[in-house]
């Protein structure tokens, strides 16, 4: 009797008074029927549990993983007793509540992802309580693989660094591209130069004739370089579940990935829907910082130009003011579809999925291969611009505007 009775006592703690299950037996072959109370009294306190681990008795937990014993043991329930191989329990209608092995194969990435990064950190000398809340609480749900927080450990040694992922959006970028700020500085450093270089090779001889306007343009792209890494940077999500009470539109764009071509981390999945919503929402945040900029730019070009009337009156005919507004809008919607699509398909396809697998292993070279694209690539974005300003109006030819005059 006490061996029967220690088979269905829970894996942890419980505080609950002990059921005496009564017993049937048949002549052979042996029948075991178990019957055991319809409810369990509560209080029940469970301790640690591994993500996807089930919260019951450890004995029919096996039996359901196993397919069941078929013969031995009857549950009473309508059920056959739990089915083999795919995974999840039957109800009391005997059917699975878990069909398909996708949710399986999640569950199993979620658990080998919290064991291992036990180990790692058992290794490291680290608890859990040592890091992060959020990235404490991503390890306990099976959605941190050990790669990352070996990512983790080694920048936080750094002080800056530590300092760096304290603040928001930098830890879940750094963790899943320790290049990242490498690549803010790239992009921000050589964006002075490629943009004015683009510039000059669309003007040429009126190059100096249109400085202002080359200003505004300069100004313009330097603001949102930092934006055009920073948000369509791939990452490591580490943020808490969104609240119940948000819409449906809310929830689908919170859980889109921040770029629509990342690779997904192991127990993580995203569908093409998701992905193409990442779009979508970074093409409305671009909009916002491309419309912003644009109209910092302008009105500064705009007081340059009215300083340099003042100063010189024969200028005054042959240099217009930049229309703010128009300039702003139009800015707005070439980040949102052209800078987006090209930035998203760099940080997700060129750099992740292509130059990090094969240079993984030699950094240096990696950084110089990204700085050469991302040059490449601010260079394009200003030919680009000019063509589009100039077709859509809001720019014009320095000699159409002489001859017009």
């Amino acid at each position: 009797m006490s061996i029967i009775a220690s088979l269905f006592t829970p894996a942890t703690s419980v505080s609950l008074p002990v059921a005496k299950p009564t017993l049937k037996f048949s002549p052979l072959p042996i029948h075991l029927n178990v019957g055991l109370p319809s409810t369990i009294p509560t209080p029940i306190s469970f301790s640690t549990l591994r993500p996807g681990q089930q919260r019951g008795f450890p004995f029919l937990t096996l039996l359901a993983a196993t397919g069941g014993v078929d013969g031995i043991i009857d549950n009473n329930n309508n059920g056959s007793g739990g089915g083999g191989g795919g995974g999840g329990g039957n109800n009391n209608d005997g059917k699975n509540n878990n069909e398909g092995g996708e949710d399986n194969g999640d569950e199993n990435a979620g658990s080998r992802n919290w064991e291992e990064a036990l180990m790692l950190l058992s290794e490291a000398g680290r608890t859990l309580d040592s890091l992060p809340k959020d990235l404490a609480a991503a390890i306990r749900a099976g959605k941190i693989p050990p790669a990352v927080i070996e990512r983790f450990l080694s920048l936080e040694k750094s002080a800056f660094m530590r300092w760096l992922m304290q603040l928001g959006g930098f830890k879940e970028r750094l963790l899943a591209d320790d290049l990242f700020l490498a690549k803010v500085v790239m992009e921000c450093g050589v964006g002075i130069f490629t943009k004015t270089a683009a510039e000059y090779d669309r003007r040429k001889e009126n190059f100096f004739k249109e400085l202002e306007i080359v200003f505004a343009d300069v100004v313009m792209a330097i603001i949102a370089d930092f934006m055009l890494v920073y948000l369509p940077a791939p990452t490591v999500s580490l943020r808490p579940p969104i609240a119940v009470s948000a819409g449906p539109i809310s929830k689908f764009f919170y859980s889109c990935p921040d770029n629509a071509f990342q690779i997904a981390l192991p127990g993580t999945s995203y569908s093409f829907l998701q992905r193409l919503g990442a779009i979508v929402r970074n093409g409305a945040k671009l909009f916002a910082v491309g419309t912003t900029s644009s109209l910092v730019g302008t009105a500064v070009t705009n007081a340059l130009i009215n300083a340099r009337k003042a100063v010189d009156k024969s200028s005054a005919a042959e240099v217009e003011n930049v229309p703010i507004f128009s300039t702003s809008a139009a800015y707005g919607v070439y980040m949102a579809v052209s800078s987006n699509l090209r930035y998203q398909v760099l940080a997700g396809v060129i750099e992740q999925r292509i130059l990090e697998p094969l240079l993984h292993q030699h950094k240096l070279i990696l950084s110089a291969i990204c700085f050469a694209v991302r040059t490449g690539n601010t260079y394009l974005g200003s030919l680009l611009w000019v063509d589009y300003a100039r077709l859509i109006g809001i720019q014009k030819v320095h000699e159409e505007n002489t001859a017009l005059a």
